[in-house]
């Protein structure tokens, strides 16, 4: 009798803890992009025979690198209840600029110190509109994204600019490991997603951001300064478009003004379904690396798979309604 009461208890407590386990990976932001990604990878190793080749992953790898840069910004602004449907144009303006300066015979340092300064700008501009003027971000980043592709093309002259330049072409070179490429841009985007994460985690102004977002009255009552958190967020977000300006010319040699029309739309997905609420304050900057991941492998796998591209925008559509009527959910069960 007294082994049975034993053996009870210790049952209850292995339930009692794969229930607080349980609890705890609902709580972790990144574990169900990571799962759904994992889930992902397996299907269409399953589908199809060439999706789990090193040459495949690698080309996943690198086709994913300017859409988690623009997400990295995106994520900023949306953990702080805002959004920014400029980020693609603001970064092939980067191109454009980066690229015709030095077609042009100027310095490639010079063109591109000046296409992360104008990307930044930009950022600026966005950031003063909301933040001091208190302008809604859909209404103005709407109105950027309108003006800003009209100005590339205007500045480019509706023409697009083959870049030879070793600078700007930087971050598409890489090493060989096998039968997979590595790219610097890669190793960029890592470092650039490790320390956002750890600046979001460790710094005043990261518990800022999550507060703004999260609360803003409040966050103004204990003595945050709401306007300049925000605007900070935008310029931040704004130099991190130029970046991935900087290595969308390492992917593609070539500045075209009508490149990454939908580039937006894909890193409000990345971020979505990376598991950072539209609503702002909660989130997690490795759930949109996941997210953008997410979405190529979606959109490899269901190339490879047969599957017609207008099917491949309805599942990637759905998945974006789904993730949003989940952090709904969990928004009003306060379990987020």
């Amino acid at each position: 009798m007294r082994t049975s009461v034993t053996d009870h208890a210790v049952d209850a407590e292995r339930h009692a803890r794969l229930r607080e386990g349980l609890r705890y990976a609902l709580r972790t932001p990144a574990i169900g992009p990571l799962t759904a990604l994992l889930i992902a990878v397996v299907v269409f190793w399953i589908i199809t025979d060439t999706f789990l080749t090193a040459q495949n992953l690698s080309l996943v790898l690198q086709q994913s690198i300017v859409i988690a840069t623009l997400a990295l910004g995106q994520s900023l602004i949306i953990l702080t209840a805002g959004i920014d449907l400029s980020n693609g144009a603001i970064a092939v303006l980067g191109t454009i600029v980066m690229a015709k300066l030095a077609f042009e015979g100027g310095s490639p340092g010079v063109a591109l110190l000046i296409g992360l300064a104008v990307a930044t700008f930009l950022g600026l501009v966005n950031g003063l509109l909301v933040a001091r003027l208190g302008l809604p971000p859909f209404i103005v980043t709407l109105g950027t994204l309108t003006v800003v592709f009209a100005v590339s093309s205007l500045y480019s002259d509706s023409r697009s600019y083959q870049v030879t330049s070793d600078l700007l072409l930087f971050w598409g070179h890489g090493i060989q490991l096998g039968a997979m490429r590595l790219t610097w841009g890669t190793f960029l985007l890592v470092g650039l997603y490790g320390l956002f994460w750890y600046v979001l985690a460790n710094t005043a102004w990261g518990r800022h951001v999550y507060a703004v977002g999260d609360a803003p009255e409040s966050a103004r009552l204990i003595g945050i300064k709401v306007w300049s958190t925000v605007l900070s967020v935008y310029v931040t977000a704004g130099f991190l478009y130029g970046i991935a300006a900087w290595q969308a010319l390492g992917r593609i040699a070539n500045a075209d003004p009508n490149a990454y029309q939908t580039a937006n739309l894909e890193s409000i997905t990345a971020v979505v379904l990376g598991g950072t609420s539209l609503f702002g304050g909660r989130g997690s900057i490795i759930g949109t690396l996941i997210g953008a991941l997410i979405v190529n492998v979606l959109r490899s796998g269901l190339t490879q798979a047969g599957i017609d591209s207008l099917y491949q925008d309805v599942a990637t559509g759905t998945l974006v309604v789904v993730a949003v009527g989940v952090d709904q959910v969990l928004r009003r069960s306060g379990s987020r």
